[in-house]
């Protein structure tokens, strides 16, 4: 499953450490990068992402801005009870760009994917899109 859309294979945001009207969670799996979710200026920051059954995920890719450390973790049931760390990165700033970022989960099976967003480079950090590769 690689797709710029995670949202239009079922997957949900059922979690968002915080939120802001106009950048809604739900921005990060609509597929685009133009729309965004942004923190509201604390850390950690933190989001779920939820798949419809299921899914074996190789792969991250995180479009974001000001993100300094990042972890991922998963979890397999459907009640989201009990997470195992995966992977963890730290992010170079990009002056003003997006930042790209794949991050390898060798192919571990998930229900749910929890980002935790350890530090940023600014008080702010905005996240634009998550896609998944299988």
């Amino acid at each position: 499953m690689t797709s710029s859309s995670l949202k239009s294979l079922g997957a949900k945001v059922v979690l968002a450490a915080s939120s802001d009207e106009n950048h809604p969670p739900e921005n990060i799996i609509d597929g685009s990068t133009k729309t965004f979710w942004v923190s509201t200026g604390m850390f950690p920051q933190e989001f779920i992402i939820q798949f419809s059954e299921l899914t074996r995920v190789s792969a991250v890719t995180m479009d974001s801005y000001n993100v300094k450390h990042l972890k991922i973790e998963k979890n397999t049931t459907q009640n989201a009870s009990h997470f195992e760390s995966v992977v963890e990165n730290d992010f170079q700033s990009t002056d003003g760009h997006l930042q790209s970022n794949t991050l390898t989960l060798n192919g571990c099976s998930a229900t749910h994917l929890r980002f935790i967003i350890a530090s940023g480079y600014d008080h702010f950090v905005s996240v634009h899109r998550v896609t998944v590769k299988n």
